[in-house]
């Protein structure tokens, strides 16, 4: 069983810059893909990034060169650095985590965190 809690989340101005942490309990962080997801009112759930067991970093095209995900291993934290936010940003950003291999499909993920809120305002 894998908790997972983001913070970061907050209101900012377009062209902004936001940093969110997901941090997880246990002592097997390092064997979970660990990704992020966001979720926009009115729309589904969608992937966001990825960080694979293998350091692969995959992300969303509407976010690829703005935004970066990163693990550290010793602090059990995975973080998503949000460069140059857009108000199409707007949106409640979960964390995920699957023991082993995961893809980009929610389903796959077997534990998520409760959400942090991140608005951008125009």
């Amino acid at each position: 069983q894998v908790q997972l809690v983001e913070s970061g989340g907050g209101l900012v101005q377009a062209g902004d810059s936001l940093r969110l942490s997901c941090a997880a309990s246990g002592r097997t962080f390092s064997t979970y893909t660990m990704a992020w997801f966001r979720q926009a009112p009115g729309k589904e759930r969608e992937f966001v990034a990825a960080i694979w067991l293998s350091g692969t970093l995959y992300y969303a095209d509407s976010v690829k060169g703005r935004f970066t995900i990163s693990r550290d291993n010793g602090k059990n934290t995975v973080y998503l650095q949000m460069n140059r936010l857009e108000p199409e940003d707007t949106a409640v950003y979960y964390c995920a985590a699957r023991r082993g291999f995961a893809g980009t499909e929610r389903s796959g993920y077997d534990y998520w965190g409760q959400g942090t809120q991140v608005t951008v305002s125009s």
